[in-house]
């Protein structure tokens, strides 16, 4: 069998393992829901350390069983759990499952946030008498909060992230296409261990690492989800980097994120070569004030709502409420997310979400200003909400990047 020999490839402790699926089924309990077949790639690993094909069963009480389609011998070495089980289809699923409880179970949870509704109706036809619920908020509320092996984890995607930062410093030069400078940085990342692969949970979402918006390109509004989306590199790709020159005396917006042994990390820097126009630094210099301000505020206890609120009043007191995330008419009602195996995931920081912070919280905050056909300004960080307040995990510095 092949071995994995990167130093950036470290197992998930059985102990990690354990705690994640028995938190897991206490909700279950609470919920009345007798088990769930967990078959996303993410939500597996989470819970049984293997991303290999497969479907785990977690059942409200008693272990879970791994049952796996391929590749077995690899899914044997990589999960620590105890029944691991070969199969050839998921149709082998409801017998094995026999076969392991002597009983079926009579309310069967599933993620109906992501699994295709053919898969849906495989599993109707395996379990005919069973009721289906949704298992996705239940298992999102198991993972948005973070043990300390995860925030260790997390440290290490920062130290990388931090790398590559400084290393984007030393290298952006005008004349560069915004293209360019990614594939140069994504290159120094990759070999540092970035997987490459982000994993974003909304199939109608695409994640990426070459967001870089530099001049007008940081003034264009479009497909995504955010204050700004750049040109992009054409009509099939209409976001992120694109083919624009690079040049000296603007702004330069760089939104990188990057994974490191599943465990993302999500930081935008703003950068210029020689002078930050003086618009651009004005935008820039609140968009920090912003960032320390919440830094110093957050704690425990407190509501994602107020937390934007908060943010929107401090952009509306130094004067950019117009251009505060996003060109007016299309600003968007978030300023942050959770952030772990996936990009994006609970919690949101959001105009409409009463989430409360609890401590282990983590997630990117990300108050930006998009000027229409000017430019974009801004800065993301990762916080963590500890028992008290809330510290960074990110490592970059806090700062305007001037080359």
């Amino acid at each position: 069998m092949t071995t994995l020999h990167s130093p950036n490839v470290t197992p998930i402790p059985i102990a990690e393992i354990n705690h994640r699926w028995s938190h897991l089924q206490k909700v279950f309990q609470k919920k009345g829901i007798d088990g769930a077949l967990i078959v996303q790639r993410v939500d597996l690993l989470y819970f049984s350390g293997t991303a290999q094909d497969g479907a785990l069963y977690v059942p409200c009480d008693g272990e879970p069983v791994l049952f796996i389609k391929r590749y077995f011998p690899r899914a044997r070495k990589e999960s620590p759990l105890n029944q691991i089980v070969p199969i050839d289809s998921f149709r082998d699923i409801p017998g094995c499952l026999m076969d392991h409880y002597s009983a079926l179970p009579r309310t069967l949870g599933l993620e109906f946030d992501v699994m295709p509704v053919a898969e849906f109706q495989l599993f109707q036809k395996g379990f005919p008498s069973q009721k289906f619920v949704n298992a996705s908020t239940s298992i999102l509320d198991v993972r948005k909060t973070k043990s300390p092996w995860d925030i260790q984890q997390m440290e290490r995607t920062a130290e990388m992230s931090s790398l590559t930062f400084d290393y984007m410093r030393r290298v952006l030069t005008p004349g560069l296409s915004e293209m360019e400078f990614a594939g140069l940085f994504e290159n120094f990342a990759r070999n540092r261990g970035h997987a490459g692969k982000l994993r974003v949970r909304n199939y109608r979402t695409e994640g990426y690492s070459w967001h870089v918006l530099s001049g007008r390109s940081g003034g264009m509004t479009g497909v995504l989800d955010s204050p700004a989306s750049g040109e992009g590199s054409s009509y099939a790709f209409p976001c992120g980097a694109g083919n624009k020159k690079i040049s000296a005396e603007e702004p330069i917006m760089v939104d990188f994120a990057s994974v490191l042994n599943g465990f993302h990390m999500d930081e935008t820097r703003m950068f210029a070569i020689g002078r930050m126009p003086t618009k651009a630094l004005g935008a820039a210099q609140a968009a920090i004030a912003i960032h320390q301000e919440l830094l110093n505020t957050i704690k425990p206890g407190m509501c994602a709502h107020d937390i934007f609120s908060r943010a929107l009043d401090i952009a509306g007191s130094l004067g950019y409420k117009e251009s505060y995330l996003g060109i007016p008419g299309h600003q968007v009602s978030f300023i942050g997310h959770g952030i772990g195996y996936e990009l994006i995931e609970p919690p949101i920081i959001a105009q409409a979400k009463e989430d409360l912070l609890l401590p282990g919280m983590i997630f990117a905050l990300e108050p930006k200003f998009v000027f229409a056909d000017e430019f974009s300004a801004g800065i993301e960080s990762v916080f963590l909400v500890t028992d008290t307040g809330a510290r960074l995990i990110s490592k970059t510095p806090v700062e305007i990047f001037i080359c």
